[in-house]
């Protein structure tokens, strides 16, 4: 049995209790609600109310006009920032987005009408905690599933980004979406309304779905209905562009490979690294540019010759680093984001040895940068995850062997403090100035060649060692 009241938190009592002394109602909607139902820790209040903006502003001290044209303020109330709406109902959505018109409403049932799924419409009254849920939104919740307020081809053709928030909740709650709510993603109108939003709305979408836990189940979804194919349409020669030959490198092809890559950076990077989560979605987005099939002969079992495919990717990614900087730049990314992601996708194909010298070590801390070092690793796990779309084992794998014994050896590196750019030299441009040579291109290519020596023997980095190699090599 679905309980019919809820216990209301001491903060919002005594918030709704200034309503109730100037004669209004107030509700608890939105994502604080859905949260409560499906047992998770609530805390972004979102309140609808009867009383107007202005009678909001009166009956609070601290109160920020953020929405106020659409009758949202923000008021901060005992150290807790609440967001109130008035009841309202919206009529024409001729920009695919925002209501041509909007009026006030006289009840919550009115409110509640305009939302978009049955989740996000149940509202709490703050007077008593009983719960408004005209559309059946916790029998939903409870059978995990999305569906629409009404008529789902209504929903989506009045904002052109509920199909995506639908993809979004589904993937991120590892909620189904109901059968009809489902068929209308894909309807040709429908997805020419998604293709109006702004590119903003689609890539901030986008972000809270790669953050999900499990990427790939929305990922998919939004490739089926063909909303991927409109905003990110590189991954299309994705699809279908098979990796795997006699060596059973790879189990998918690349698409599917890219999206259990995101699954494995859900798995392996840090909570809050978008940016893994992006090169792993991208990492091998230039293989189906440089994909090659060459015929080599072998010798079977038996002694005989045959011929084998062999599939190859060289330098897929310089390719795949170019591909995702355009992508990136399109969905308006930060270039501080885009330089990072691209970063990553262009070392991401590094092949540590146990024979590499201490040398060889420094100068890879050199080329990634040792800030990037730890994001690396992760995209690397990553990658093996998703080869086969199953957790790393990190008791045998000679990969993650590897992948350990590079990183205490950069790490004894780094403790060393050894010299890793011009800066950590002993010597500056100054010091070459003063022993004759002219500045210009010779000086940083002799600042170069010292910082090589140094490189390959850290004990060279001394003033005076530094000094005699430059009066050789001036």
């Amino acid at each position: 049995m679905i309980n019919k009241k809820i216990d209301i938190p001491d903060t919002l009592k005594s918030f709704h209790k200034v309503f109730q002394e100037h004669g209004f109602k107030a509700y608890l909607v939105g994502g604080a609600v859905r949260d409560i139902f499906l047992g998770k820790k609530a805390s972004d209040w979102d309140v609808t109310t009867n009383a107007s903006p202005q009678d909001v502003i009166s009956m609070f001290k601290f109160v920020v006009p953020t929405g106020i044209e659409h009758g949202t303020v923000t008021v901060h109330f005992m150290k807790t920032e609440i967001e109130v709406t008035t009841f309202r109902t919206e009529s024409g959505y001729s920009d695919g987005r925002h209501p041509d018109s909007i009026n006030y409403a006289a009840t919550i049932e009115e409110d509640l009408a305009r939302r978009d799924f049955t989740m996000n419409a149940i509202a709490v009254n703050l007077a008593d905690g009983s719960i408004v849920d005209p559309y059946g939104g916790r029998q939903d919740i409870k059978k995990k599933i999305i569906r629409t307020v009404g008529n789902p081809h209504e929903r989506f053709m009045e904002d052109g980004l509920r199909p995506i928030r639908a993809i979004r909740f589904a993937g991120r709650l590892g909620f189904s979406i109901e059968k009809s709510t489902l068929n209308e993603l894909s309807q040709a109108d429908v997805l020419t309304k998604t293709a109006s939003i702004s590119i903003e709305r689609f890539r901030d979408e986008f972000e809270k779905i790669l953050m999900s836990e499990k990427p790939s189940a929305a990922l998919k979804l939004l490739e089926e209905s063909g909303i991927l194919s409109i905003f990110i349409p590189e991954f299309n020669i994705c699809r279908g562009c098979i990796q795997s030959d006699y060596r059973a490198f790879h189990k998918f092809d690349v698409l599917d490979h890219l999206f259990y890559a995101c699954d494995g950076a859900a798995k392996y990077a840090k909570a809050g690294k978008l940016n893994v989560r992006l090169a792993a979605l991208f990492h091998d987005i230039g293989k189906p540019e440089v994909k090659k099939i060459c015929r080599q002969k072998v010798l079977n079992e038996e002694g005989k010759e045959s011929e084998i495919d062999t599939i190859t990717f060289y330098n897929h990614e310089a390719a795949g680093e170019k591909i995702t900087k355009a992508l990136m730049t399109r969905l308006k990314f930060s270039n501080e984001m885009i330089n990072n992601v691209c970063h990553l996708v262009k070392e991401h194909m590094f092949h540590y040895e146990e024979n590499w010298t201490d040398a060889a070590v420094r100068r890879f801390i050199i080329r990634v940068k040792p800030e990037n070092m730890e994001d690396l690793f992760d995209l690397r796990l990553s990658d093996m995850f998703g080869m086969y779309n199953q957790n790393v084992d990190m008791r045998y794998s000679q990969s993650v062997k590897l992948l350990c014994q590079l990183k205490d050896r950069i790490s004894a590196i780094m403790e060393k403090q050894n010299a890793l750019s011009l800066k950590d030299l002993a010597v500056n441009g100054k010091d070459l100035i003063e022993m004759g040579i002219p500045a210009g291109k010779d000086l940083g290519r002799i600042l170069g060649q010292l910082l090589d020596c140094v490189i390959e023997d850290p004990a060279m980095n001394t003033k005076e060692q530094l000094l005699k190699v430059a009066e050789k090599i001036r």
